[in-house]
Protein backbone atom coordinates (compact mmCIF):
# COMPACT_ATOMS: atom_id res chain seq x y z
CA UNK A 1 0.00 0.00 0.00
CA UNK A 2 1.24 3.75 -0.51
CA UNK A 3 1.30 5.99 1.91
CA UNK A 4 -1.62 7.35 1.58
CA UNK A 5 -3.89 4.37 0.54
CA UNK A 6 -4.98 3.54 4.01
CA UNK A 7 -8.23 3.85 4.66
CA UNK A 8 -8.42 4.04 8.80
CA UNK A 9 -7.81 7.54 10.28
CA UNK A 10 -5.20 5.61 12.88
CA UNK A 11 -2.98 3.70 10.25
CA UNK A 12 -3.19 6.85 7.97
CA UNK A 13 -2.17 9.04 10.67
CA UNK A 14 0.73 7.00 12.13
CA UNK A 15 1.83 6.03 9.12
CA UNK A 16 2.32 9.99 7.48
CA UNK A 17 3.80 11.46 10.56
CA UNK A 18 6.22 8.44 11.05
CA UNK A 19 5.45 6.07 13.92
CA UNK A 20 5.97 3.03 12.35
CA UNK A 21 8.89 1.02 11.92
CA UNK A 22 7.57 -3.04 11.64
CA UNK A 23 3.98 -4.10 11.52
CA UNK A 24 2.30 -7.02 11.27
CA UNK A 25 -0.69 -7.50 8.97
CA UNK A 26 -0.84 -3.74 8.17
CA UNK A 27 -3.52 -4.18 5.77
CA UNK A 28 -5.82 -6.60 7.98
CA UNK A 29 -5.08 -3.88 10.83
CA UNK A 30 -6.28 -1.31 8.88
CA UNK A 31 -9.15 -2.85 7.80
CA UNK A 32 -10.21 -3.96 11.24
CA UNK A 33 -10.12 0.23 12.15
CA UNK A 34 -11.82 1.51 9.95
CA UNK A 35 -14.94 -0.98 10.75
CA UNK A 36 -14.78 -0.14 14.35
CA UNK A 37 -12.56 1.35 17.66
CA UNK A 38 -10.61 -1.21 18.17
CA UNK A 39 -8.29 -1.59 21.52
CA UNK A 40 -4.70 -1.53 21.42
CA UNK A 41 -1.66 -1.53 24.56
CA UNK A 42 1.47 -0.86 25.13
CA UNK A 43 3.80 -2.01 28.61
CA UNK A 44 5.56 0.07 30.24
CA UNK A 45 7.74 -1.71 33.69
CA UNK A 46 8.55 0.19 37.08
CA UNK A 47 12.01 0.79 36.81
CA UNK A 48 11.52 4.77 37.68
CA UNK A 49 9.05 7.36 38.90
CA UNK A 50 9.17 8.56 35.83
CA UNK A 51 9.36 7.87 32.06
CA UNK A 52 12.21 9.73 29.99
CA UNK A 53 12.00 11.57 26.41
CA UNK A 54 12.94 8.15 24.82
CA UNK A 55 9.39 6.88 25.58
CA UNK A 56 7.45 9.60 24.72
CA UNK A 57 6.89 7.67 21.03
CA UNK A 58 4.74 5.11 22.39
CA UNK A 59 3.09 7.70 24.58
CA UNK A 60 1.96 9.95 21.71
CA UNK A 61 1.04 6.35 19.65
CA UNK A 62 -1.51 5.96 22.47
CA UNK A 63 -2.55 9.41 22.15
CA UNK A 64 -2.88 9.87 18.43
CA UNK A 65 -4.74 5.77 19.34
CA UNK A 66 -7.51 7.66 21.33
CA UNK A 67 -7.72 10.72 19.37
CA UNK A 68 -8.95 8.62 16.23
CA UNK A 69 -11.70 6.65 18.75
CA UNK A 70 -9.62 3.80 19.60
CA UNK A 71 -9.10 2.49 23.29
CA UNK A 72 -5.79 2.71 24.57
CA UNK A 73 -4.23 0.27 27.67
CA UNK A 74 -1.58 1.92 29.65
CA UNK A 75 0.27 -1.85 31.09
CA UNK A 76 1.88 -1.19 34.27
CA UNK A 77 4.36 -3.99 34.54
CA UNK A 78 4.31 -4.23 37.67
CA UNK A 79 4.57 -8.63 37.34
CA UNK A 80 7.50 -7.92 34.24
CA UNK A 81 9.56 -5.55 36.08
CA UNK A 82 10.31 -7.95 38.63
CA UNK A 83 11.95 -10.31 35.70
CA UNK A 84 13.91 -7.59 33.59
CA UNK A 85 13.27 -7.18 29.96
CA UNK A 86 17.14 -7.79 28.63
CA UNK A 87 16.26 -5.90 25.64
CA UNK A 88 18.78 -3.22 25.08
CA UNK A 89 20.44 -4.08 28.13
CA UNK A 90 24.21 -5.39 28.73
CA UNK A 91 23.60 -6.62 32.12
CA UNK A 92 20.50 -7.60 34.52
CA UNK A 93 19.09 -4.51 35.55
CA UNK A 94 18.63 -4.44 39.82
CA UNK A 95 15.83 -5.95 40.96
CA UNK A 96 13.34 -3.69 42.85
CA UNK A 97 11.04 -4.07 45.88
CA UNK A 98 7.45 -4.34 46.07
CA UNK A 99 7.17 -0.91 47.31
CA UNK A 100 9.71 0.84 44.73
CA UNK A 101 7.53 -0.63 41.91
CA UNK A 102 4.49 1.26 43.67
CA UNK A 103 5.97 4.50 44.27
CA UNK A 104 7.35 3.99 40.15
CA UNK A 105 4.03 3.42 39.28
CA UNK A 106 2.13 6.15 40.61
CA UNK A 107 5.17 8.42 39.18
CA UNK A 108 4.23 7.04 35.75
CA UNK A 109 0.82 7.75 36.19
CA UNK A 110 0.75 11.28 36.45
CA UNK A 111 2.75 11.02 33.09
CA UNK A 112 -0.55 9.52 31.47
CA UNK A 113 -3.16 11.92 33.24
CA UNK A 114 -1.65 14.31 30.75
CA UNK A 115 -1.50 13.10 27.14
CA UNK A 116 -4.53 10.15 27.65
CA UNK A 117 -8.08 10.69 28.78
CA UNK A 118 -9.08 8.31 31.59
CA UNK A 119 -12.75 7.05 32.56
CA UNK A 120 -15.33 4.61 31.68
CA UNK A 121 -16.33 5.68 28.47
CA UNK A 122 -15.50 3.13 25.27
CA UNK A 123 -12.08 5.43 23.96
CA UNK A 124 -11.40 6.57 27.60
CA UNK A 125 -8.06 4.85 28.55
CA UNK A 126 -7.23 2.42 31.31
CA UNK A 127 -4.13 1.47 33.36
CA UNK A 128 -3.81 -2.13 34.16
CA UNK A 129 -0.45 -4.02 36.04
CA UNK A 130 -0.09 -7.79 34.86
CA UNK A 131 0.77 -8.54 38.54
CA UNK A 132 -3.22 -9.53 38.48
CA UNK A 133 -2.52 -12.27 36.65
CA UNK A 134 1.18 -13.04 36.25
CA UNK A 135 1.32 -13.32 39.85
CA UNK A 136 -0.97 -16.02 40.61
CA UNK A 137 0.57 -18.32 37.94
CA UNK A 138 1.45 -21.56 39.24
CA UNK A 139 5.01 -22.45 37.73
CA UNK A 140 3.82 -26.51 36.76
CA UNK A 141 0.18 -25.56 34.98
CA UNK A 142 1.73 -22.94 32.91
CA UNK A 143 4.75 -24.76 31.70
CA UNK A 144 2.21 -27.57 31.04
CA UNK A 145 -0.13 -25.32 29.40
CA UNK A 146 1.74 -22.82 27.75
CA UNK A 147 5.26 -24.06 27.41
CA UNK A 148 4.94 -26.35 24.34
CA UNK A 149 4.26 -23.73 22.47
CA UNK A 150 7.52 -21.57 22.98
CA UNK A 151 10.72 -22.48 20.73
CA UNK A 152 13.63 -22.19 22.34
CA UNK A 153 15.51 -21.91 18.39
CA UNK A 154 13.43 -19.36 17.88
CA UNK A 155 13.71 -17.11 21.19
CA UNK A 156 17.82 -17.82 20.87
CA UNK A 157 17.63 -16.01 17.68
CA UNK A 158 15.73 -13.11 19.08
CA UNK A 159 17.78 -9.97 19.03
CA UNK A 160 17.20 -8.88 22.79
CA UNK A 161 18.50 -12.21 23.40
CA UNK A 162 21.28 -13.24 20.48
CA UNK A 163 23.29 -9.43 21.22
CA UNK A 164 23.61 -10.39 24.37
CA UNK A 165 25.02 -14.21 23.84
CA UNK A 166 26.88 -12.76 20.90
CA UNK A 167 28.95 -10.45 23.02
CA UNK A 168 29.32 -13.07 26.02
CA UNK A 169 27.11 -11.65 28.14
CA UNK A 170 25.40 -13.27 31.11
CA UNK A 171 21.72 -13.89 30.31
CA UNK A 172 20.10 -15.30 33.49
CA UNK A 173 17.21 -18.11 33.38
CA UNK A 174 14.88 -15.10 34.97
CA UNK A 175 15.61 -12.78 32.32
CA UNK A 176 15.12 -15.42 29.31
CA UNK A 177 11.35 -15.83 30.56
CA UNK A 178 10.80 -12.22 29.65
CA UNK A 179 9.78 -12.56 26.45
CA UNK A 180 7.22 -15.50 27.47
CA UNK A 181 5.50 -13.51 30.18
CA UNK A 182 5.44 -10.72 27.73
CA UNK A 183 3.43 -13.14 24.81
CA UNK A 184 1.02 -14.57 27.88
CA UNK A 185 0.21 -10.56 28.62
CA UNK A 186 -1.30 -9.97 25.29
CA UNK A 187 -2.93 -13.26 25.23
CA UNK A 188 -4.24 -12.41 28.50
CA UNK A 189 -5.20 -8.84 27.36
CA UNK A 190 -7.13 -9.91 24.25
CA UNK A 191 -9.23 -12.57 26.33
CA UNK A 192 -10.06 -9.71 29.84
CA UNK A 193 -10.01 -6.47 27.80
CA UNK A 194 -10.49 -7.57 23.61
CA UNK A 195 -7.02 -5.75 23.10
CA UNK A 196 -5.99 -6.84 19.44
CA UNK A 197 -2.75 -4.79 18.87
CA UNK A 198 0.51 -4.39 20.78
CA UNK A 199 2.72 -1.43 19.90
CA UNK A 200 5.79 -0.56 20.83
CA UNK A 201 9.58 0.16 20.42
CA UNK A 202 11.38 -1.39 17.65
CA UNK A 203 13.40 -3.37 20.23
CA UNK A 204 10.04 -5.20 21.71
CA UNK A 205 9.49 -6.53 17.86
CA UNK A 206 10.61 -10.27 18.66
CA UNK A 207 8.69 -10.30 22.03
CA UNK A 208 5.42 -8.50 20.13
CA UNK A 209 5.36 -11.18 17.91
CA UNK A 210 5.93 -14.08 20.56
CA UNK A 211 2.53 -12.44 21.88
CA UNK A 212 0.96 -12.45 18.81
CA UNK A 213 2.38 -16.85 17.97
CA UNK A 214 1.34 -17.68 21.16
CA UNK A 215 -2.53 -16.00 20.70
CA UNK A 216 -3.05 -17.58 17.31
CA UNK A 217 -1.68 -21.37 18.72
CA UNK A 218 -3.61 -21.05 22.11
CA UNK A 219 -6.94 -19.31 21.21
CA UNK A 220 -6.97 -19.27 17.55
CA UNK A 221 -7.53 -14.98 17.32
CA UNK A 222 -5.60 -13.00 15.31
CA UNK A 223 -3.56 -9.96 16.78
CA UNK A 224 -1.52 -7.50 15.27
CA UNK A 225 1.94 -5.64 16.59
CA UNK A 226 3.32 -1.78 15.45
CA UNK A 227 6.89 -0.80 16.55
CA UNK A 228 8.25 2.69 16.23
CA UNK A 229 11.60 3.29 14.87
CA UNK A 230 14.24 4.33 17.16
CA UNK A 231 14.59 7.99 17.65
CA UNK A 232 18.30 9.12 16.98
CA UNK A 233 19.40 12.63 16.47
CA UNK A 234 20.90 13.58 12.98
CA UNK A 235 24.18 12.96 14.97
CA UNK A 236 23.57 9.49 15.82
CA UNK A 237 22.88 10.23 19.21
CA UNK A 238 20.35 7.94 20.76
CA UNK A 239 16.90 10.06 21.54
CA UNK A 240 16.58 11.37 25.34
CA UNK A 241 20.24 11.78 26.17
CA UNK A 242 21.93 15.40 27.41
CA UNK A 243 24.91 16.43 28.55
CA UNK A 244 23.34 16.12 31.64
CA UNK A 245 21.44 12.92 31.89
CA UNK A 246 18.41 11.75 30.90
CA UNK A 247 15.12 14.02 29.57
CA UNK A 248 12.45 12.92 32.11
CA UNK A 249 9.08 13.86 31.84
CA UNK A 250 7.76 14.35 35.37
CA UNK A 251 8.95 17.94 36.62
CA UNK A 252 9.76 16.81 39.97
CA UNK A 253 12.82 14.63 37.77
CA UNK A 254 13.47 17.25 35.21
CA UNK A 255 12.00 21.57 34.70
CA UNK A 256 9.69 22.45 32.68
CA UNK A 257 12.88 25.43 31.30
CA UNK A 258 15.30 22.28 31.19
CA UNK A 259 12.36 20.58 29.25
CA UNK A 260 11.23 23.27 27.31
CA UNK A 261 15.54 24.22 26.91
CA UNK A 262 16.09 20.56 25.29
CA UNK A 263 13.83 20.54 22.45
CA UNK A 264 14.66 24.37 21.73
CA UNK A 265 18.30 22.69 20.98
CA UNK A 266 16.82 20.48 18.81
CA UNK A 267 19.32 20.00 15.47
CA UNK A 268 18.26 21.83 12.60
CA UNK A 269 17.92 18.30 10.72
CA UNK A 270 15.30 17.13 13.39
CA UNK A 271 12.69 19.58 13.76
CA UNK A 272 10.78 18.24 11.21
CA UNK A 273 10.49 14.51 12.14
CA UNK A 274 10.07 15.54 15.36
CA UNK A 275 6.74 18.30 14.64
CA UNK A 276 5.96 14.96 13.50
CA UNK A 277 6.17 12.64 16.11
CA UNK A 278 5.91 14.77 19.66
CA UNK A 279 3.46 17.70 18.69
CA UNK A 280 0.15 17.71 17.22
CA UNK A 281 0.43 20.38 14.74
CA UNK A 282 -0.66 20.04 11.22
CA UNK A 283 1.20 18.39 8.72
CA UNK A 284 0.98 21.68 6.21
CA UNK A 285 1.68 23.89 8.88
CA UNK A 286 4.99 21.45 9.87
CA UNK A 287 5.88 21.38 6.07
CA UNK A 288 5.73 25.20 6.34
CA UNK A 289 7.77 25.20 9.28
CA UNK A 290 10.68 22.18 7.78
CA UNK A 291 11.31 25.22 5.25
CA UNK A 292 12.78 27.57 7.20
CA UNK A 293 16.60 28.16 7.05
CA UNK A 294 19.35 29.82 8.58
CA UNK A 295 18.49 31.59 11.73
CA UNK A 296 14.72 31.45 10.92
CA UNK A 297 14.73 27.64 11.96
CA UNK A 298 14.86 28.98 15.49
CA UNK A 299 11.23 30.05 15.27
CA UNK A 300 10.55 26.30 13.86
CA UNK A 301 12.28 25.26 17.36
CA UNK A 302 10.82 27.53 19.43
CA UNK A 303 7.46 26.23 18.14
CA UNK A 304 8.28 22.80 18.95
CA UNK A 305 9.99 23.03 22.09
CA UNK A 306 5.93 24.83 22.90
CA UNK A 307 4.22 22.55 21.61
CA UNK A 308 5.96 19.68 23.54
CA UNK A 309 6.07 21.34 26.60
CA UNK A 310 2.41 22.26 26.64
CA UNK A 311 1.75 18.30 25.88
CA UNK A 312 3.97 17.37 28.83
CA UNK A 313 3.93 20.15 31.24
CA UNK A 314 0.76 22.41 29.86
CA UNK A 315 0.34 25.80 28.77
CA UNK A 316 1.13 27.58 31.40
CA UNK A 317 4.20 26.33 32.35
CA UNK A 318 5.28 26.29 28.66
CA UNK A 319 4.58 30.01 28.54
CA UNK A 320 6.64 30.26 31.34
CA UNK A 321 9.73 28.28 30.03
CA UNK A 322 9.35 30.59 26.97
CA UNK A 323 9.66 33.38 28.38
CA UNK A 324 12.18 32.55 30.95
CA UNK A 325 14.56 31.27 27.59
CA UNK A 326 13.44 34.96 26.30
CA UNK A 327 14.64 37.12 29.35
CA UNK A 328 17.85 34.99 29.08
CA UNK A 329 18.55 35.70 25.84
CA UNK A 330 17.93 39.23 25.81
CA UNK A 331 20.08 39.69 29.14
CA UNK A 332 22.92 38.07 26.91
CA UNK A 333 22.48 40.26 24.16
CA UNK A 334 22.62 43.17 26.46
CA UNK A 335 26.10 42.22 27.01
CA UNK A 336 27.19 42.57 23.43
CA UNK A 337 26.45 46.25 22.81
CA UNK A 338 23.84 46.68 21.31
CA UNK A 339 21.43 50.00 20.20
CA UNK A 340 18.93 50.93 23.20
CA UNK A 341 16.74 53.08 23.91
CA UNK A 342 14.51 53.89 27.14
CA UNK A 343 11.13 54.08 27.03
CA UNK A 344 8.75 55.16 30.31
CA UNK A 345 5.58 53.28 31.66
CA UNK A 346 3.94 56.72 30.72
CA UNK A 347 4.96 56.56 26.62
CA UNK A 348 3.56 53.28 26.14
CA UNK A 349 0.09 54.46 25.44
CA UNK A 350 1.11 56.55 22.69
CA UNK A 351 4.82 55.07 22.28
CA UNK A 352 4.08 52.29 18.91
CA UNK A 353 6.57 49.43 17.16
CA UNK A 354 7.13 51.70 14.59
CA UNK A 355 8.78 55.04 16.67
CA UNK A 356 10.28 51.77 18.44
CA UNK A 357 12.21 50.91 15.25
CA UNK A 358 12.75 54.11 13.71
CA UNK A 359 14.09 55.40 17.02
CA UNK A 360 16.29 52.44 17.45
CA UNK A 361 18.24 52.90 13.88
CA UNK A 362 16.18 49.36 12.69
CA UNK A 363 14.13 51.37 9.91
CA UNK A 364 14.38 54.85 8.04
CA UNK A 365 10.42 54.94 8.30
CA UNK A 366 7.52 54.17 9.35
CA UNK A 367 6.55 53.24 5.59
CA UNK A 368 9.93 51.08 5.92
CA UNK A 369 8.65 49.36 9.15
CA UNK A 370 5.50 48.54 7.66
CA UNK A 371 7.01 47.21 4.58
CA UNK A 372 9.34 44.80 7.19
CA UNK A 373 6.14 43.72 9.05
CA UNK A 374 4.80 42.27 6.11
CA UNK A 375 7.52 40.58 4.78
CA UNK A 376 8.28 38.85 8.49
CA UNK A 377 11.08 40.41 9.27
CA UNK A 378 9.99 42.96 11.80
CA UNK A 379 10.41 40.92 15.04
CA UNK A 380 9.51 41.48 18.85
CA UNK A 381 11.50 39.00 21.22
CA UNK A 382 12.24 36.41 18.37
CA UNK A 383 8.60 36.14 17.48
CA UNK A 384 7.63 38.04 14.25
CA UNK A 385 5.32 41.20 14.55
CA UNK A 386 1.78 40.21 12.72
CA UNK A 387 -0.67 43.12 14.09
CA UNK A 388 0.72 46.88 12.78
CA UNK A 389 -1.51 47.61 15.29
CA UNK A 390 0.46 46.45 18.05
CA UNK A 391 0.65 48.48 21.49
CA UNK A 392 3.28 47.01 23.98
CA UNK A 393 2.30 46.95 27.19
CA UNK A 394 4.67 46.65 30.58
CA UNK A 395 3.93 42.75 30.43
CA UNK A 396 5.68 42.51 26.73
CA UNK A 397 9.25 43.77 29.03
CA UNK A 398 8.90 40.67 31.00
CA UNK A 399 11.00 40.47 34.55
CA UNK A 400 13.74 42.19 32.70
CA UNK A 401 12.13 45.34 31.83
CA UNK A 402 13.61 44.99 28.11
CA UNK A 403 12.38 43.92 24.75
CA UNK A 404 14.62 42.63 22.17
CA UNK A 405 13.60 43.89 18.72
CA UNK A 406 14.81 42.88 15.13
CA UNK A 407 14.58 43.62 11.63
CA UNK A 408 15.84 40.66 9.59
CA UNK A 409 18.66 38.00 10.85
CA UNK A 410 21.36 40.47 11.99
CA UNK A 411 20.27 43.33 12.94
CA UNK A 412 18.97 44.14 16.76
CA UNK A 413 18.19 46.25 19.12
CA UNK A 414 16.91 47.03 23.17
CA UNK A 415 13.68 48.81 24.43
CA UNK A 416 14.25 49.34 28.10
CA UNK A 417 11.12 49.80 30.11
CA UNK A 418 11.81 52.56 32.58
CA UNK A 419 9.59 54.57 35.70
Amino acid sequence: MGQNSYISEFINLITTRGYIHQATNLEGLDKRCESRPITAYIGFDCTADSLHVGSLVQIMMLRQLQNTGHKPIVLMGGGTTKIGDPSGKDEARPLLSDQDIANNKAGILKIFEKYLRFGDNPSDAIMIDNIDWLEPLSYIRFLRDYGSHFSINRMLSMDSVKSRLDREQNLSFLEFNYAILQAYDFMELRRRYGCELQMGGSDQWGNIVTGIDLTRRVDNQETFGITSPLITTASGAKMGKSANGAIWLNKERLSSFDFWQFWRNTEDADVEKFLKLFTELPLEEIKRLSKLRGSDVNDAKIILANEVTKLCHGAENAAVAAKTASDTFNSKIMSEGLPQLNVSVKQLDTFSVFDAFVQLGLADSKGAVRRLIKGGGAKLNNQPIVDEEIILNVDDFGELKKIQLSAGKKRHAILNLIK
